[in-house]
């Protein structure tokens, strides 16, 4: 019996080699397949995934049952001088040690350090300039340190510290416990402001005052996470932050003359703003169309601000949000309007501007843009989860913060739409889902990118959406040249003249591609919105991120992360020949193409006869998983005049040259 099988298997075997053979002989006759670069078990290959789903991930891509993360939950105070650009800070700082590991010290990120003329950052700046740094500017830079006290039932102690660049460690008496163990800090501190902070924050001069944008203006603390442990990476300005979850409350002190706008909710208008101005803001959360709170004209005059003080203290709170910012100025517009989000939660879009910045279709229309750009990704994906959305006019081209943006003060039309929505777009990413900005910078911006063009089409019905498609083809030439670094590189390990493409321009391609091309919309949506639900105010990593969706969707597209993620691989699909079954075009074409690149995708062909009807061919991506030529029976009952590859352009074939195959 078992040799019987044996000989049984053997014919077999020898069988549907013959038949593979004769099929490959037969393809071969009908012309000769050029060279390829392209090898389907490397595409195809098992092994994407180098571990296993674990307690802390799971294998679907969502937080294991063991998961955990730490917390930093800050009450911060500062006062402003508007004169010498200095601001003068507090912190108290409550760290929630969740880990199962004793933490015997702390990393925190000290990010004023770069602008220091000995850092890092500075050091590698090139002699053309980066917008990761400054414009040049020599002065007192970086955080003055004057002390760090352990809070607790005694008398304070004073604790060592050690300042290292942008990152500052401090040696505990004692352990914080893990599992739950906590840890209370007061840091007083002071810095100057650079006036441009790596196109983060700065200082803008206006004819009405000074306009502050003020960002990373307090010790942060470093992510201790399940990946790395302390995630220290020094701040050098490509990459962005990485920041632990907690309830912010602010504390922010200014001469009276200005208005001062921050992250949250403000917790004392009527201590800060007049009585017409806090029935203006009473109107605005309630009204469809923007409110003026403070108008161009009331800017000079004294008495749009509370009379007999010299300074004010402006009081915001925001809950669980990994960071907080404000900006400050006697130059400042203030208008509002309600949002209208998921469930009815009260929220409002506010903007702040100087009357250079107001016109028509300028920042007049700002928190306009905010509530659209905000009502739709709520909608869409997940609900706006801070009571205020502020966007401010400065110095800064585009930042992002929860619940406040920085953004150009020169901005107007289809620009400062663009910018509120991507600014404010960060909401979900990484404000939301919290991914690491110094490893994967484009987890956040690429995604935020991709929901931007949703909201573009939508707001006002496409009023900024661009009146010509995306021409796949030509855009394939900047996202796949060779020498281009692959998209998963770290910020700082990318020619800075290549971060638009892979943080921004080629993730977006990538999900546009996933969701239109190879899911579906309504597979895709699915997917997306279980990737932001399961990590919502967590720390996914790419895997997760590739896991959750392949199992939401129920897709496995490893060849797709290898080929438009992990490497910088290329899409060339020809359209070789076309031949008729018995010579005979009424029994059928055979039509051939070859893969000639290590990319592959679904293939779409559009095939015309020569009496003129035309007719669309779709074939799945499986045709590439164990072949680099493909022939295919077409049920022609005439002569083709031709076969496209890719009519609509929405594939990345950056070789159009042989897309086409005409009647000779």
């Amino acid at each position: 019996m078992k040799i019987n099988l044996i000989a049984g298997f053997t014919l077999a075997f020898l069988a549907a080699t013959s038949y593979g053979q004769a099929q490959q002989t037969a393809t071969a006759a009908a012309t000769t397949q050029p060279a390829t670069n392209y090898d389907y078990h490397e595409t195809f290959g098992p092994l994407f995934y180098t571990k296993n789903g674990s307690e802390y991930r799971a294998a679907d891509g969502e937080p294991g049952p063991k998961y955990w993360q730490n917390r930093a939950d800050y009450q911060l105070a500062a006062s402003l001088n508007d004169e010498t650009n200095e601001i003068t800070g507090s912190e108290i700082l409550i760290y929630t040690n969740n880990s199962p590991q004793k933490l015997g010290y702390l990393w925190m990120n000290l990010e004023q350090n770069l602008f220091k003329l000995d850092s890092r950052g500075t050091a590698i700046v090139p002699l053309s300039g980066s917008r990761n740094w400054g414009r040049g500017q020599v002065f007192d830079a970086g955080y003055k340190i004057r002390s760090i006290k352990l809070v607790g039932k005694g008398n304070d102690a004073d604790l060592k510290f050690l300042v290292s660049d942008t990152r500052m460690q401090i040696f505990l008496p004692k352990e914080v416990a893990a599992n739950g163990g906590q840890v209370k800090l007061k840091i007083e501190y002071t810095f100057i402001s650079p006036d441009y902070g790596s196109d983060r924050m700065g200082i803008q001069a206006t004819k009405n005052g000074k306009i502050f944008q003020v960002a990373q203006w307090y010790p942060r603390m470093c992510v201790y996470d399940d990946i790395y442990g302390w995630n220290t990476i020094p701040y050098t300005g490509p990459g962005e932050f990485y920041l632990e979850y907690g309830d912010f409350d602010l504390k922010i002190t200014a001469p009276a003359k200005d208005i001062v706008v921050g992250s949250g909710k403000l917790m004392n208008p009527q201590d800060v703003y007049t009585p017409e101005q806090l029935k203006r803001w009473e109107q605005a959360k309630n009204s469809e169309s923007t409110v003026v709170i403070r108008t161009a004209a009331e800017v000079t005059d004294p008495a749009s601000r509370p009379a007999g003080k010299k300074e004010l203290t402006w009081h915001f709170i925001i809950k669980n949000a990994r960071d907080a910012s404000w900006a400050a100025s006697s130059a400042f517009i203030i208008d509002a309007v309600k949002m209208d989000l998921p469930g009815g939660k009260p929220s409002i879009a506010i903007s702040a501007y100087p009357v250079e910045s107001d016109g028509n279709d300028a920042w007049g229309r700002s928190s306009e843009y905010v509530k659209k750009s905000i009502e739709f990704n709520s909608a869409q994906w997940f609900g706006f989860p801070y009571p205020a959305a502020t966007a401010v006019a400065g110095i800064v081209g585009g930042m992002e913060y929860p619940g406040i943006v920085f953004c150009g003060y020169k901005a107007k039309g289809v620009r400062l739409w663009s910018v509120n929505d991507h600014e404010f777009g960060h909401t979900w990413f990484p404000m939301i889902v919290g991914s690491n900005e110094r490893l994967y910078g484009w987890m956040d911006e690429g995604f935020n990118t991709f929901i931007n063009t949703l909201s573009t089409a939508d707001f006002n019905n496409g009023e900024y959406k661009s009146k010509r498609p995306m021409d796949m083809h030509r855009v394939a030439t900047f996202f796949t040249p060779p020498g281009l670094e692959p998209m998963m590189s770290q910020p700082a390990n990318l020619r800075e003249r290549n971060t638009g493409t892979l943080l921004y321009s080629k993730p977006s391609a990538g999900l546009v591609l996933l969701r239109e091309q190879i899911l579906g919309p309504e597979r895709f949506d699915f997917a997306f919105k279980t990737y932001i639900d399961k990590w919502a105010f967590k720390h996914p990593t790419p895997d997760d991120f590739f896991r959750t969706i392949e199992n939401a969707a129920g897709e496995n597209l490893q060849w797709f992360w290898r080929g438009w993620f992990m490497n910088n691989w290329r899409l060339d699909v020809a359209v070789r020949d076309v031949k008729y079954v018995g010579d005979d075009p009424t029994k059928g074409a055979l039509i051939t193409i070859d893969n000639l690149e290590k990319m592959a995708m679904p293939v779409m062909l559009e095939i015309k006869t020569v009496s003129g009807k035309t007719d669309r061919v779709k074939l799945p991506v499986e045709i590439w998983e164990r072949n680099s030529t493909w022939t295919f029976k077409y049920p022609s009952t005439e002569e083709l005049q031709s076969v496209t590859y890719d009519p609509d352009k929405v594939l990345p074939d950056f070789n159009p040259d042989n897309n086409v195959w005409t009647k000779k």
